[in-house]
């Protein structure tokens, strides 16, 4: 065998155990990412899992993988095995690759069609925000359902009341009666006093809003015990986890919207064509004593 073929092999050689040693390192990355942090098993998806397939068919797409439980979503599901309690649904959107897979993903082919058939007028934004079912109607909220927006807040500090601004409830707001400065005038008189605080207020800021679709992180579960009695069984089981609820506005109420999730607590109500939309007085607990049908006003 010459120096030339000698090299060759040689060369080859070197070049196998560099590869073998760099794909070594790399499939060690994520170990040592991990190094340190509790970790969870949660599924992945792998390959794109177009809207609408069935749940049974979705493990072919999907593989278990280690994250650090800081980073795990909410109503994530940790196993392949995991998706037999969804037999029978179907996936709500498309499960995109590196997604991790979440029980809110999936609806039944009826809710799936429902939101299909639902036209978002022009002009409207979709906003989601997520709610416990008591919040939601019990849970049964479908798409194409209209629904009430109540808006609560707890005491807002204001550092400073701007004019035109009109502010639920009484602030309390006091005046300074000024101090002499030396000069013979005073100082500050008749200013606001600042770190005033509002009311605890509940409000109706929105009617008519189109709910346009409904994802919920987990299923009721029928009860297990013998012993229920057919009253209990007969009632319908509501989810026992938050549900994602999509409403479409037009952008100013969507900001209204926005900010109470952001800054209060949002209470939905079904609403019927037969319901009284004109404007109410917002409430806070001074009126809440009132006696409508009296024409209280607190």
């Amino acid at each position: 065998m010459n120096r030339k073929t000698v090299g060759v092999i040689i060369a080859v050689a070197l070049a196998a155990i560099g590869t073998f040693i760099l794909v070594r390192y790399v499939q060690g990355a994520d170990e040592r990412a991990l190094e340190g942090e509790e970790t969870v098993s949660v599924l992945v998806v792998d390959s794109l899992v177009p809207e609408g397939t069935a749940a049974e068919d979705v493990s072919g797409s999907v593989s278990v993988e280690l994250v650090p439980v800081k980073v795990q979503a909410a109503g994530s599901l940790e196993t392949t095995d995991d998706l037999a309690d969804f037999e029978g649904l179907v996936t709500a959107v498309d499960l995109v690759p590196g997604e991790q897979v979440i029980a809110a993903r999936f609806v039944t082919p009826r809710t799936l069609e429902e939101r299909d058939d639902i036209v978002v007028p022009d002009g409207l934004l979709e906003v989601t925000l997520s709610l416990s079912p008591e919040r939601a109607i019990g849970g049964v909220l479908r798409p194409g359902d209209e629904v009430a927006v109540f808006a609560s807040f707890v005491p807002f500090t204001v550092e400073a009341v701007e004019p035109g601004i009109e502010q639920p409830g009484d602030l309390g707001t006091e005046t300074d009666a000024g101090s002499d400065d030396g000069t013979g005038s005073e100082a500050g008189a008749d200013t606001e006093v600042t770190n005033t605080k509002t009311p605890n207020t509940t409000g109706i800021i929105l009617h008519n809003v189109l709910v346009t679709n409904v994802q919920v992180e987990e299923l009721p579960q029928e009860s297990s015990s013998d012993d229920a009695d057919e009253d209990s069984a007969s009632l319908e089981l509501s989810p026992t986890g938050r549900l994602l609820v999509t409403l479409a506005m037009d952008p100013a109420n969507a900001e209204r919207f926005v900010f109470t999730a952001e800054f209060g607590t949002v209470w939905l109500a079904d609403e019927s064509d037969t319901v009284d939309d004109s404007p109410t007085p917002v409430q806070d607990r001074g009126t809440v004593y009132d006696d409508p049908s009296l024409g209280g006003t607190g």
